[in-house]
């Protein structure tokens, strides 16, 4: 071990004992040094001489070195003394560090916090999320890990993550106990048709308008549902033609004009041979919230983060 480790200070062995290093006393007589005599050193830390005597006479029996010498009416420092607070300074210039990052911690500027996110709202909220707190808390690290919502809550829950993106048809209700559910934004449901659709220029599309025509949408979970609430509001049950989960897929298909359909704004994408088009009267769309552990909210790394997420949701953006 290297002589001006911190860790010596606290592991130094004299035959075979580990010496006790007590913080404070080390800063009495850190004190002491800097000050001079042993009256200054009590004013400056609101001690009585005894006091200081006492104490600095406590830490000299706990290293069996001596610390203090007669100079006169007065007393100095031993060569042990200033080889002890040589080593000291080390630790002391450890725990100031210790305390700045502990201090921004508690102010939410440094330290870590793990976002399960749902895919689309990786790269339209999370990342621009996690670009402005880089320039604004640089210390403040943020780890992503894509979820779907069933398993971001069973991340949750299980302390995987801190916090959890989802849409609020699949978020518990505020009656679970376990969770903090805060509201981001309304995401708009935009449709996607072939570009050669007769409607794909029309004015003021309804969702109604579309009733005859041949959907795809996956077989199951959340955009199924979605798709067919939306669809059931505005007055009809969609002919479901194709089934498909991933984006690129349903694009591919309604580009080669084997049907039509639903696209979130967040999952919007401008290619080849697809019009999108904003719905006009009684647009639907689907609801984006974040989760936290109960109680967690108070956390100020969670909350910056959250915060983060709020001015990435900002005003809904146009259509690529």
């Amino acid at each position: 071990m290297r002589a001006n480790d911190p860790a010596e200070l606290f592991g130094n062995r004299n035959g075979g004992q580990r010496h006790d290093w007590d913080i404070k006393k080390l800063h009495i007589l850190r004190t002491l040094r800097d000050r001079g005599t042993v009256t200054a050193t009590a004013e400056a830390l609101l001690m009585t001489p005894s006091a200081v005597s006492q104490q600095l006479t406590n830490l000299a029996k706990q290293l069996g070195v001596p610390l203090l010498e007669a100079d006169g009416r007065r007393v100095r420092l031993t060569d042990a003394a200033h080889l002890v607070l040589r080593h000291a300074e080390v630790v002391f210039a450890q725990l100031e560090r210790a305390d700045a990052e502990l201090a921004g911690y508690l102010r939410g500027e440094a330290g870590v916090v793990r976002v399960g996110a749902f895919s689309t709202a990786v790269p339209a909220l999370v990342v621009p999320a996690v670009l402005r707190l880089r320039r604004s808390h640089p210390a403040l690290e943020v780890r992503v890990r894509e979820a779907e919502a069933a398993e971001a809550y069973e991340l949750l829950s299980a302390g995987a993550v801190d916090l959890a993106l989802s849409l609020a048809a699949h978020a518990p209700s505020a009656r679970d106990p376990r969770f903090t559910v805060v509201p981001l934004l309304a995401d708009p449901l935009d449709v996607a048709l072939p570009a050669d659709h007769p409607l794909a220029t029309a004015p003021d599309l309804r969702l109604s308008d579309l009733a005859a025509e041949p959907w795809i949408f996956g077989g199951s979970g959340p955009w199924s549902q979605i798709t067919t609430a939306a669809c059931e509001a505005a007055g009809f049950v969609p002919e479901q033609a194709h089934s498909a989960a991933g984006w690129t897929a349903i694009l591919s298909m309604v580009a080669g004009g084997m049907g039509v359909a639903l696209v979130p704004r967040m999952a919007a994408v401008r290619r080849e041979g697809v019009a999108m088009r904003e719905l006009g009267e009684n647009r639907p769309s689907r609801h984006v919230v974040a989760a936290v552990r109960r109680g967690a909210e108070g956390s100020a790394g969670v909350n910056r983060v959250l915060s983060a997420l709020h001015e990435a949701s900002g005003p809904t953006p146009p259509l690529p």
